[in-house]
């Protein structure tokens, strides 16, 4: 039975850099994480169908807030550009690397690669992503024309 009322990732005020649309990719991405992990229900088979849904959606989901941001780190000139692109791309090749092993049946479940996300999720944006929020601040009139 899925327990639709559990949360894996609660939103902050402290996630939050102050600009819209990298704030509202944050929460989605955590409405994302928490969707999924209330779709753990201990039937593999109902967790793998599942999961060849909602991987597309996820990886599609990623990809687009990590174009948003880099695209707004260099029209920002943001000093930690190539850093934080790397770490983009190192996520996405684990992220590539969860889904083979869980789809082959590897050491990954529906349970564990939401919690593997959670912590993603939790260490790159309260980490990573506030090396950026000072600068995004003062650079919010550049970041309107860039996203708008």
């Amino acid at each position: 039975m899925i327990n639709t009322k559990s949360e894996l990732i609660t939103w902050s005020p402290t996630f939050a850099c102050g600009v819209k649309v990298i704030d509202d990719q944050h929460k989605g991405l955590i409405n994302l994480v928490n969707k999924m992990f209330n779709h753990v229900t201990g039937d593999e088979a109902e967790e793998l169908a599942y999961f060849n849904i909602v991987i597309k959606e996820a990886v599609q989901y990623i990809k687009t807030h990590f174009a948003t941001e880099e695209k707004i780190m260099k029209a920002t000139k943001f000093d930690g550009y190539i850093d934080h692109k790397r770490a983009h791309e190192s996520f996405i090749l684990s992220v590539v690397e969860c889904i083979n092993d869980y789809k082959e049946g590897k050491k990954y479940t529906l349970a564990t690669f939401t919690k593997f996300l959670k912590e993603w999720i939790l260490s790159h944006v309260a980490v990573m992503d506030k090396q950026y929020f000072e600068h995004f601040k003062k650079m919010i009139t550049t970041i309107n024309k860039v996203v708008m």
